[in-house]
């Protein structure tokens, strides 16, 4: 596939596409179809065959001269619109990560395997994207290759059955074959048409972290070594390179005896989308922030959950939050069927918000409305989701969804 490094990027309109779906339905093998790239470097994640954290891919789509077909090759025509695909995990352990990356998204992919149909991560990824208001959703049928006709149209008419009465019920079912490339053509044409959600660019901005690195390599000199690098979605507002920012809640620190946060603030020395250098960046779409940190404060996702933000501008973090919440009937991602209890006070919930994730104790819960203490503090913006987990049978399983207020 082509690089396109001589596009201006900033020129082209931004969807960030999310990649859901129970494990081995196919998702990284589907993305690579559509994008060129696998997502999973993390070296576990290639022992083991899934998707472990958040993994990106970029493109450029491109469209044809009569705007009837759309590649993302330059044969393909001009380009015309470039995305961003976030690869989430199916794996039940890993509903935490899976709930970050939902925060970051315009557009999901719901992928089902046409020979194994609705599974129990199927349901529970659903029921995540509407946690985190992701309401453009579409569902691609995969391995329509490993079934006969007769299977494939049994397994559209369950996938209908099971989007009934939900946000997805009438979203498109594309039947796609990511090994053999089948209908990958098909795909291109409907995120070509999604609408583009309005961008907040004169908002002070907000970065949510979603990874953070240390992209040198053992044996660079030091004239050579490269700050640490931020890796997340810019939500609203602009930034650009030089610009002085702080990040929250920052660093863990012991302190008389006693952890605290303490803010980090630093300098943007480039920026980044995909492989392309831009000299300043919008809302939407995967963003790489080198900073001038020591590499050694962003290595291993350290700072990922955080948010960044100009120097002065990000609210005070907070261990108090309340939330307008609601819970699911019944707990989805299990093969036996639980009832969702009622919230209750003194429980220990898992919240997931923005990128970052807590557990927070209920000190009240009155007309829906839940206040609670936080073990790690979170930066606060009024009316975020916030997806709803409990511990059940040793595992965080999602159980309802809310709004900061």
């Amino acid at each position: 596939m082509t690089k396109d490094n001589n596009i201006d990027i900033t020129k082209l309109p931004i969807l960030n596409v999310g990649m859901a779906g129970h494990i081995d339905h196919g998702k990284t093998t589907l993305l690579y179809a559509l994008s060129g790239k696998f997502t999973d470097t993390h070296s576990e994640e290639l022992k083991r065959g899934i998707t472990i954290k958040l993994g990106y891919s970029d493109i450029i789509l491109r469209k044809n001269k009569n705007g009837s077909e759309y590649g993302v090759n330059e044969k393909d025509g001009e380009p015309y619109r470039y995305i961003t695909f976030v690869d989430v995990p199916g794996h039940e352990m890993l509903m935490a990560t899976m709930l970050s990356g939902a925060a970051i998204v315009d557009i999901a992919l719901l992928v089902v395997a046409a020979n194994e149909g609705i599974k129990p991560q199927t349901r529970e990824h659903l029921v995540a994207l509407q946690a985190k208001n992701v309401k453009k959703i579409i569902i691609l049928q995969n391995k329509i290759d490993l079934v006969s006709k007769e299977q494939a149209i049994k397994n559209y008419n369950e996938i209908k059955e099971f989007v009934k009465g939900t946000i997805a019920e009438n979203s498109p079912i594309i039947p796609v074959s990511a090994q053999q490339k089948i209908n990958i053509d098909k795909v291109y044409k409907i995120l070509a048409e999604a609408e583009i959600p309005l961008r907040e660019v004169k908002s002070e901005p907000v970065f949510i972290i979603a990874r953070s690195f240390d992209i040198n390599k053992p044996g660079t000199s030091a004239s050579e070594l490269h700050g640490g690098v931020l890796g997340g979605s810019l939500m609203k507002g602009i930034l650009k390179v030089g610009d002085e920012i702080e990040i929250k809640p920052g660093l863990n620190v012991i302190e008389k005896n006693q952890k605290i946060y303490e803010t980090v603030k630093t300098r943007i020395v480039s920026l980044q989308r995909g492989e392309h250098k831009v000299k300043e960046a919008g809302p939407g779409g995967s963003l790489a922030i080198e900073t001038e940190l020591d590499m050694t404060l962003t290595k291993a996702d350290n700072l990922s959950g955080c948010v960044a933000g100009l120097n002065g501008k990000l609210p005070d973090i907070s261990h108090n939050i309340k939330i307008k919440a609601q819970h699911f009937k019944e707990v989805l991602g299990m093969e036996e069927h639980v009832d969702v209890e009622d919230f209750k006070p003194s429980e220990m919930l898992m919240l997931s918000v923005n990128t970052s994730i807590s557990v927070g104790r209920v000190k009240t819960v009155k007309d829906g409305i839940l206040d609670l203490e936080l073990n790690i503090p979170i930066v606060p913006f009024k009316e975020d989701n916030v997806g709803i987990a409990r511990n059940i049978k040793g595992h965080w399983r999602l159980i309802g969804f809310g709004e900061m207020i």
